[in-house]
């Protein structure tokens, strides 16, 4: 193979050989840098890595559209008959059946064996230590090479050690600049404390940023809501922008982090979500669009009300679309892109129609975190930077 490799490399021009090479999936490539020297060198090249990423891009942007399944569900499960710790991450495709194939299996590294995944985007994955750890680890993580970037955030300062800390992460993509971005929130909820920072990494530079995050700056003005003291997972990244509830002693919103302009500003909630008390919102994704489930306990039992923003942006775009009972008891991590709310009950993992209200249990055990993608592509970004 390596005279055949040499002998493509004396026929070929070398822009032929990366146009070659670049039609090729991961794993083959991988396996190619033990060729030749020339192949290596080819591969590991940051402009063929980004050349290679882009079109593979537009490969799973294009698949979207042809409807042959509903999308990628990911997990994370232990694996039966190893250490306590050791875990897989897996990706499973959903047909229009209601079947789910398997496509990849990762084992996932035993160091991130106290660290939760936070995010991903484009076949890259973040990890990060528990919120509320002063001395913030986050990994960026690409399976697909094992290949991880060890990122370490800057510590709390001694303000916020003093209260009820709170810390929320997310991973987004830049598209004008074909970078990847983090962005990690910090707020002291109970008390009194500072205002909400934010710390803002680029992969292409490989350095943070710190901003200070108050009212006044994303109204532009002073409003007597005092200062954003509570900030909550999930982060969501859509239309180029990351998302996350925030709330202060008085007022709930929508922070938006644009990740293009590395701006912030706020979005309106629904004025009265649930018209009755709420005790938990999550922020979701419901068909594309940014949605709000809003859970309530009541005399009459739990409810749940999914509101979703049919015009991005536009607060008076909301609309109630369900009501749904008590099953909201159970923990819900996301949607399909059809429509379909995943949670897990004392059966496990099931989908939901909120719809029909019919429920499907998925053919998975043990999993212990769900992500859903509308695209699933593997890539070789941090293989020129790694650790």
């Amino acid at each position: 193979m390596s005279q055949t490799a040499t002998t493509m490399g004396e026929r070929l021009p070398n822009d032929v050989v990366e146009d070659i090479l670049g039609q090729l999936p991961v794993k083959s490539l991988t396996r190619f840098r033990c060729v030749s020297k020339s192949f290596d060198s080819i591969i590991t090249d940051p402009t063929f890595i980004t050349k290679h990423f882009k079109l593979n891009l537009n490969q799973s942007e294009s698949l979207i559209s042809t409807n042959t399944h509903s999308g990628y569900l990911l997990y994370t499960t232990k694996v039966k008959n190893r250490s306590p710790s050791s875990k897989h991450l897996c990706a499973v495709v959903c047909n229009n059946d209601s079947t789910l194939t398997q496509i990849s299996r990762f084992e996932i590294p035993s160091l991130f064996e106290k660290h939760s995944l936070v995010g991903f985007c484009n076949g890259l994955f973040c990890l990060a230590s528990r919120r509320n750890d002063l001395n913030h680890i986050i990994y960026l993580w690409n399976p697909s090479i094992r290949m991880f970037k060890k990122l370490l955030a800057t510590p709390f300062t001694d303000e916020y050690k003093k209260g009820h800390k709170r810390s929320v992460v997310g991973l987004a993509y830049n598209s004008q600049n074909n970078d990847f971005k983090i962005l990690r929130l910090r707020s002291v909820f109970l008390g009194p404390g500072p205002e909400a920072e934010a710390e803002i990494y680029s992969l292409s530079t490989d350095s943070w940023r710190n901003v200070v995050i108050t009212m006044e700056s994303l109204r532009g003005y002073k409003p007597n809501f005092g200062r954003i003291a509570k900030i909550d997972p999930p982060c969501i990244f859509l239309n180029g922008a990351l998302h996350t509830l925030a709330f202060t002693k008085c007022h709930r919103f929508i922070l938006s982090f644009d990740v293009n302009g590395e701006s912030f500003r706020e979005i309106m909630l629904p004025s009265n979500p649930l018209d009755v008390a709420t005790s938990v919102m999550q922020l979701a994704l419901f068909k594309g669009s940014l949605a709000l489930f809003a859970l309530s306990d009541s005399f009459w039992g739990g409810l749940c009300n999914i509101w979703v923003m049919e015009e991005y942006g536009v607060a008076e775009s909301w609309t109630r679309k369900y009501t749904l009972p008590s099953i909201w008891n159970s923990h819900c991590y996301c949607c399909t892109d059809n429509g379909e709310v995943l949670i897990k009950d004392a059966t496990g993992l099931i989908s939901f129609d909120p719809e029909s209200r019919k429920q499907n249990i998925l053919a998975i055990e043990d999993a212990d975190w769900v992500g859903f993608t509308a695209n699933s592509m593997e890539s070789l970004i941090l293989l020129d930077g790694g650790k």
